[in-house]
């Protein structure tokens, strides 16, 4: 059946809606204009006859009646005159006009002194790179006018500034890295550290302009994403650099906010992701908020080499297949997923020969979250074992193809002990933490198109997708369940996205009530009893 075309207004809709708006806004400025002499001394009749109220109430009782014979006197003796109404009339009005009026003090026009002052200190710190000996006209000299070289610019409610466009000369080598980069340090110190600022650089028209980004909002909690499958939501950046917005949730309030999406499966272009991260960062997060978006739709395999016990949430729920802390159940679990690797590309080979389409079993999403996993080659270097990254070279390899997706959480320190299958194989990155633009680069393989913050809160960083461009990245507040410092209402907004927890096969099925008290208000124990994390068993 051929496909109707839709209606014009579905099609078109939101393009008519727009021009409909400007109409309207156009059409009402127009109004306001034409009327505002009526405006004006309508506001002064009423500021007049407020003010006769306030004169009568203020009047004396025993004094009224004198004060309104004098009144009556005086319109009298203006009705007798000749032209004496014409006249009234007009006074009243030039009256109601004169106290009508704006009375709004007008802005300053131009920067104040102390914004002046400002602005000339900046011209005169970047005299020595933008100027040369040889320059019969130089664009920069000690003393020059700062409004040549700075053409816009604004300033917030604390005095600094905000947004500034600043003109250099053309011999200025903007194409070099290590120039630009000197000009960024520069400005950066002189518009006002503990801020991120986006510089964006015209080498056509030799300007650069710098703005002061707000912080990212750090209250998002974990929440179901409105995504379809094979998509993830890392986290969330401005929304200057991404056109798409998710509406999230902030308890009674709903906003929409543009994320950062990453997309897995057989036509992903970055299958597998590697985060990186200072301690304390929240790399641990961000894996706590993978796997809950990838329960959803697939299972989870866990190896944590930290032995902290993050995951133990997830300990037992439906589709997370074992959650491994240890050298043996690592290295058991993560030699199972590469023979399952191996078997979904088999069977969906011979699948393909008969001309069936894939089995099942093999396009359920697979995902490997490995936490650490340089602690596991530091024990088995030292118990002469097997390192548990040689077995993710099979789902790093062909994991794309199997609906297998890796993702690793390392810390720098440990950068050097990765191995190159998840160097090569890893083109979905993400850095957290206080960093600098070196470390971000080396990570990344780009430069931030922001000066990184020296603090940051936990889950602040950058990512990049293949070879895109570097995002600004705030990781959803996902925090350990089990954790005292958890707050409540993060603690509830993690246990109601876990997956319920899987009934062995020689035991009794918990009722559900059970099972709803149980996700709501987890299990308290004396804490000489219980260790900092929930004890997560080693498997086989």
């Amino acid at each position: 059946m051929a496909r109707r075309p839709l209606p014009r207004i579905l099609s078109n809709g939101s393009a008519q809606i727009a021009r409909s708006r400007e109409l309207a806004r156009t059409a009402a400025d127009s109004a306001t204009d034409v009327l505002h002499p009526l405006i004006t001394i309508a506001r002064g009749l009423r500021r007049l006859a407020s003010a006769g109220r306030r004169r009568v109430a203020e009047t004396p009782k025993d004094k009224r009646g004198p004060l309104l014979f004098m009144v009556a006197s005086a319109i009298l003796v203006v009705a007798l005159m000749p032209y004496g109404p014409l006249l009234a009339a007009v006074t009243l009005m030039a009256a109601a006009a004169w106290h009508g009026r704006d009375r709004t003090p007008p802005e300053p026009e131009g920067p104040d002194e102390t914004q002046t002052q400002r602005l000339q200190s900046l011209h005169e710190a970047l005299v020595p790179y933008f100027s040369k000996a040889e320059d019969p006209a130089p664009l920069y000299a000690h003393g020059g006018d700062w409004e040549k070289t700075f053409p816009s610019y604004e300033f917030d409610d604390a005095g600094r500034l905000s947004h500034l466009v600043i003109r250099y000369p053309a011999y200025f080598t903007d194409g070099e890295a290590a120039s630009r980069g000197r000009i960024e340090k520069l400005l950066t110190a002189k518009s006002g550290r503990g801020r991120e600022y986006h510089f964006g650089w015209d080498e056509e028209g030799n300007q650069v302009t710098v703005t002061a980004l707000p912080p990212l909002p750090t209250d998002t909690a974990a929440q179901r994403f409105v995504t379809a499958p094979g998509e993830t939501v890392l986290g969330f950046t401005d929304p200057t650099e991404i056109q798409r917005t998710l509406p999230l949730s902030y308890g009674e309030e709903q906003r929409d906010v543009p994320p950062v999406v990453w997309r897995t499966g057989i036509r992903s272009t970055e299958p597998h992701l590697l985060a990186v991260g200072q301690p304390g960062s929240g790399t641990s997060t961000l894996l706590r908020s993978i796997a809950l978006q990838a329960l959803q739709h697939g299972d989870v395999l866990v190896v944590e080499g930290g032995g902290t016990g993050e995951y133990a949430c997830l300990t037992g729920r439906d589709g997370v297949l074992a959650v491994e802390c240890g050298l043996t159940g690592a290295l058991a679990s993560l030699e199972w997923a590469a023979h399952e690797t191996e078997r979904r590309l088999i069977s969906a080979n011979r699948a393909r020969q008969e001309g069936h389409p894939p089995p099942e079993d093999t396009r359920r999403p697979l995902w490997i979250l490995l936490d650490r996993p340089s602690a596991f080659t530091h024990l088995a270097a030292a118990d002469d074992h097997t390192d548990p990254q040689s077995l993710l070279q099979v789902p790093l390899r062909h994991g794309r193809a199997a609906h297998v997706t890796v993702v690793v959480a390392e810390q720098f320190d440990a950068m050097d002990t990765l191995s190159d299958a998840v160097r090569q194989h890893t083109r979905a990155r993400a850095v957290l933490g206080p960093v600098t633009a070196q470390q971000v680069e080396a990570v990344l393989g780009a430069p931030p198109h922001t000066t990184p913050a020296g603090d940051v809160p936990p889950g602040r960083g950058y990512a990049r997708l293949g070879v895109g461009p570097v995002h600004r990245l705030q990781v959803p507040a996902t925090p350990d369940p089990y954790d005292e410092a958890t707050s409540d209402a993060h603690r509830q907004a993690v246990l109601a996205l876990l997956p319920r927890r899987s009934t062995p096969a020689d035991a009794q099925p918990e009722p559900q009530e059970q099972l709803v008290q149980q996700e709501q208000e987890p299990e308290r124990v004396p804490s000489e009893s219980l260790p900092a994390k929930a004890v997560v068993v080693e498997q086989a």
